[in-house]
Parts: structure tokens; sequence; C-alpha cells
């Protein structure tokens, strides 16, 4: 059955103060940031002298970039003295993960993590946890964990957090550079950090009979590898996700697949999964939803579709 998940109310370092007229408003640790969010097509609830008292901040789109480049391209408006990259610590109340993730702001409106991916991390922690505890019982090796499109890298944190040997991978080196920061920053060491485009790396793997207990990945609608190398994910995903199959233990194992782009529901995602796995049944650990924000007013705003599955 389809849930909807939002991040802990106690993760004191982000909260989303209000959303309105295609914008959010943000609070980071000290920082508060409007940003552009196509998904709110309601009214704010704070007058806008308001959102001009609290921000920092405002991202401004650019002009003339097409219809992806006008959402995700422009520059940032400072109202108030701000540094351009800060940090921001990860933990809530309850028996989760703990990190720290440095925060900028880019040339395409993220900062370096998307807030509401929170549950997702939670999911990874705890499950992580108890493949590793049962691993020990069993003296067997320390379960592998693989996270695909793994952006800066608070999914590969909440794995290796909670004891699993994280191979981390993305296909642009900045960025895998800006995790590898999050890491040592965060008093952890030992992910294997890869750049390279994520199918090849996936199709190598399986020709090569690698296998993992964990695999962790959130393609973006469209993008290149180091070189070159095409995803669309309309076209790819399933033939990902077949690939996924064959290098995911068929038990005491995970995945989580998240999925950000428009016209995507959880159900299609299930389907995805179920068919790629050749799942006869839905089984009892595969479940699958929408992860959104909370607003201070009660406002949902709904940002992706997760589907996971755990399999004893």
């Amino acid at each position: 059955m389809s849930t909807i998940e939002f991040p802990s109310a106690s993760w004191k370092n982000y909260a989303l103060l209000d959303s309105g007229g295609g914008e959010k408003l943000e609070r980071f640790g000290d920082y508060v940031l409007a940003r552009p969010e196509a998904r709110v097509l309601w009214d704010k609830s704070l007058p806008e002298e308001e959102w001009n008292r609290l921000v920092h901040t405002r991202f401004a789109p650019g002009a003339g970039l097409g219809r992806a480049g006008k959402e995700d391209s422009g520059t940032w408006k400072r109202q108030r003295k701000m540094p351009d990259r800060w940090w921001i610590r990860y933990e809530t109340d309850g028996a989760g993960p703990a990190f720290d993730l440095r925060l900028g702001l880019t040339a395409f409106k993220h900062v370096g993590v998307f807030p509401e991916q929170a549950p997702n991390w939670e999911y990874i922690y705890r499950h992580t946890k108890a493949l590793v505890n049962k691993a020990r019982q069993e003296r067997a090796s320390v379960p592998r964990v693989l996270n695909l499109f793994a952006y800066t890298g608070a999914a590969s944190l909440a794995a290796k957090a909670a004891g699993a040997d994280v191979t981390h991978l993305d296909s642009l080196r900045q960025i895998v550079t800006w995790a590898h920061e999050n890491q040592e920053r965060s008093g952890l060491d030992g992910i294997r950090w890869i750049v390279e485009d994520a199918m090849k790396f996936a199709r190598r793997e399986a020709r090569r009979g690698n296998t993992y207990q964990g695999i962790i990945l959130d393609p973006p609608a469209y993008g290149h590898g180091p070189n070159g190398e095409r995803w669309k994910l309309d076209e790819l995903l399933f033939d990902m996700m077949k690939t996924i199959a064959a290098i995911l233990t068929p038990s005491d194992s995970f995945l989580v697949l998240n999925l950000y782009s428009n016209g995507f529901s959880a159900l299609l995602g299930e389907t995805i999964v179920k068919e790629a796995f050749g799942l006869q049944a839905v089984p009892s650990g595969l479940e699958s939803g929408e992860l959104a924000l909370l607003d201070s007013f009660g406002k949902a705003l709904p940002l992706s579709i997760f589907v996971r599955m755990f399999r004893n």
C-alpha cells in the first residue's frame, strides 16, 4: 500500500517554513533560503514582507535557458549576510544515523541535500544495521552496499554509519569530492569512491558476478556519464532495474529506488521493480509511496516517489 513519509520533526537543522506562489521558504541550519518549486501550486501563508524579513538569499531563475534551465539554472540574490558554504548535521531523536553535510549555493538552485530524502536515510540505516548485526552473529563478511547516482552522499553516509562496506558512484567528479568532504566531516572513512556512468558500472558488475546486499539508486530524468554516456530515465530505467536484479543478493538484502521525474507514480515504480525482479506476487517486504515536506502551516509538498524492498 502506498504511503506518504516526511522527515522527522526532531531533525532540528532543517525546516520548511512556508510554501506558496511557486516557491518554498526553507531553513538550513542558521540560514533561510527561498527557492522556486514547480509543484507549489497554492498561495503563501506568510505575507511577502515576512518572507523578505526572514530570507538570507533567494534563487532567481535564469532566462532563455530552455524549459529545464528556467527551472534549475540562475543566480542567488542575497538579502542578508551569509556564507557561500556552510554545514548542517543530520540527527534525530530516534536511533537513526548521524552525519554532517556541507551545503553550498550552486548555480542550479540545489544546495547539496534533498531534505525529503530523510525517511530513505532512516530506512537504509535501519536495514543495513540489521544486516551488519546478522553478519556479525554468523561471522560472515560485512554487507556490501552500492549507491548509484549518489550525489553528495547522504545515503552513503547512512549505510556507512550502520557499518556497511559502501561503494559510492556518481558521474561528476566534483560531486564525488563533495561527498568525500561530508564523509571526513562526519568522522567516517572507508567509502569506495567511483566516478563513472551508473549503467556501465552496473552491467560490468553483473558480468563479473559481483553482488551487493544493499542497492540504492536515485536516477535523474536526464543525465550524462563522465564520457558523454546518455541517460534518459524513460528509456533506460527498466533495463537498469533488470541489471540491479542480477547484482542484488536474493536474500538478506534491500533495495531503495527514488524517482523525482514528473509523471511517475508509486504504483508505476512498484510495478517496474516487480517485473524487473521477476516477482510473481508482491512480497511483504516491498513498499512504495511518496516523500514529502510539511511546512509550518500544514501544507504538504510531495517531491518524489520511492520503492523499497527488503528480502530475508
